[in-house]
């Protein structure tokens, strides 16, 4: 049997990013719900790190043999003294569309010029390894918050936050574009290179 690579999500669009960027591990990436396991983890550290530690290992507990990772992620506003932060998922309330977060973050911005509106996006990777233990990296892009959302290839926050390299939005963009340099992309890249340096993926990867 292939050896499996089981993330802690249940986001699909986080799960294309991350079969895309891992394809090349030699492990089956796999969903917890393809899995066949649900959990319920109680994400109450004070960081992304923390919060991929709470998640993987609360996994991996159902999943003994199997590498188990988990990402947490979101989205950091300066002018906004950081926020949404580690609570991005939560803002406004985890049922709320991203439609509604997205136009409340403008609607904060309002007035304020682009020197003020930088943002990042933030990527923790927990990786909860048999016998090995757990691993966490993180990942980070910069840019700023747009002034109207724009695209659909994303998801989340994508519509609002821009770059300055391609001076669009992370949802104008194509997914292979944003793997590229996405704040998941660099953690699951380093990663990927932690692991191959303790001989757990039996390849080197450049970042």
């Amino acid at each position: 049997m292939k050896q499996r690579i089981v993330f802690a999500t249940t986001n699909e669009g986080k799960m294309d990013e991350i079969r895309q960027i891992m394809s090349d591990s030699g492990f089956e990436i796999i969903s917890m719900k393809e899995a066949g396991i649900c959990i319920d983890a109680d994400e109450n550290g004070d960081s992304f790190e923390e919060n991929a530690r709470i998640k993987a290992v609360c996994a991996a507990g159902l999943l003994p043999e199997d590498i188990v990772m988990a990402d947490d992620s979101g989205l950091e506003i300066d002018y906004l003294n950081k926020e949404p932060g580690i609570y991005s998922a939560r803002y406004l309330g985890e049922d709320t569309s991203y439609d509604i977060k997205n136009r409340a973050l403008l609607e904060r911005l309002t007035g304020v010029e682009k020197e003020r509106r930088t943002a990042r996006f933030v990527s923790a990777i927990a990786a909860a390894v048999p016998n090995e233990g757990v691993f966490v990296v993180r990942g980070a892009v910069e840019g700023y918050i747009g002034w109207e959302p724009a695209g659909t290839n994303g998801f989340g926050y994508d519509p609002i936050f821009y770059v300055d390299e391609y001076g669009c939005s992370t949802a104008e963009l194509t997914m292979e574009q944003k793997n590229a340099f996405s704040h998941r992309g660099n953690a699951l890249r380093a990663m990927k290179e932690l692991l191959a340096k303790k001989g757990i993926f039996k390849a080197t990867y450049a970042r």
